[in-house]
């Protein structure tokens, strides 16, 4: 039988919780990064107001 996670909805253990975290974290800065650069040459491209 598999071995029972207690204390998280997820199922996963703190461990893994924070390193889910850190890796979610990097990827969303990352992505934001990337959509401001992209918004910031847009807007020299075309102003849109």
């Amino acid at each position: 039988m598999a071995e029972e996670r207690k204390g998280s909805l997820s199922g996963l253990t703190e461990n893994e919780a924070k390193e889910f975290h850190g890796v979610f974290m990097t990827s969303f800065i990352a992505f934001t990064v990337v959509a401001i650069i992209a918004h910031v040459l847009a807007w020299n491209w075309r102003p849109w107001l």
